[in-house]
């Protein structure tokens, strides 16, 4: 006869547990579970807000807290900051003048010659205080919640790595175009909304799904304006790095431990798209 199997929280896979959600069935600890009339529920079925309504409150409670979402902020403050100091030295609305940005934006001949740092500037430039007040609200929007379930060092590793992979899909489908923007780490953060979706964690309320389906339609609707490798390739980026903190699935990305294994996944990420880039790159030397 076979053994039973032992089944463990959803959000804290190391922990056993008897106890499982009266909505949706699946296996929560006693620190998830809420008590309701009818059993006990899992977190997102506790009565709490859903869909919308619960990313929208989620992001309201984390602008309150003091400990919620500071690399978020950080992230924002350096991207505003970036495009003052463009202003100040006479780069004209759009920054284009100055020299942060010709030093900085993305373009294969130039990384050819070794500029590989525009790989990661680029994601910090912006084209006009539009672009930059856009990509703005969706890092605003989506990162404050996901930092505050995954964690300030991981969010950050992840942000950056999908800033990477970004500037590498956007040099695979245009290379020779001047790239600039942080939407490329913002896919990233939509990725890894997918993934822990798929983990059933509902970080932006079950709507990742349609949120990234959504910005692909705009996305290759103005793909004569908008970096369609970069967004791409940022979202893939950040859908493998948050596999990589889950252990390909031997864990959870939000709650397990991600131990060596899965920092040592999200660098290799970023390796990975540095040596795609240099692949495009080489040949515009």
């Amino acid at each position: 006869m076979a053994e039973p199997v032992e089944k463990t929280c959803y959000r804290h896979p190391d922990r056993v547990t008897g106890l499982s959600c009266s909505e949706c069935g699946r296996p929560i600890c006693t620190e998830c579970m809420t008590i309701a009339p009818v059993g006990i529920r899992c977190p997102e079925h506790s009565g709490k807000p859903q869909g919308v309504q619960r990313v929208t409150r989620g992001v309201r409670r984390a602008s309150f807290e003091g400990s919620a979402a500071k690399v978020t902020k950080a992230l924002i403050g350096i991207n505003v900051a970036v495009y003052v100091a463009e202003l100040v030295q006479g780069g004209g609305v759009y920054g284009v003048n100055s020299t942060i940005y010709a030093k900085g934006f993305l373009y294969a001949p130039f990384v050819a010659q070794g500029d590989w740092w525009r790989l990661m500037t680029a994601a910090f430039l912006h084209y006009g205080p539009f672009h930059l007040l856009l990509n703005m609200l969706g890092l605003y929007w989506f990162g404050s919640l996901l930092e505050r379930r995954i964690g300030s060092g991981r969010f950050l590793l992840l942000y950056l790595v999908s800033g990477l992979a970004g500037s590498a899909g956007a040099l695979v489908v245009s290379p020779t175009s001047a790239t600039v923007g942080a939407s490329g780490a913002i896919f990233g953060i939509l990725g890894a909304g997918l993934v822990l979706e798929q983990q059933r964690d509902y970080v932006f309320g079950g709507s990742a799904l349609g949120v990234i389906v959504a910005n692909l339609v705009l996305t290759f609707a103005w793909s004569g304006n908008i970096s369609v490798g970069g967004h791409i390739g940022g979202l893939i980026g950040g859908a493998a790095a948050t596999l990589a903190l889950s252990r390909f699935g031997r864990g959870h990305a939000a709650y397990g431990r991600a131990g060596l294994f899965g920092v040592a996944g999200i660098v290799a990420v970023g390796i990975v798209s540095i040596a795609v880039a240099y692949w495009k790159a080489r040949g515009y030397a």
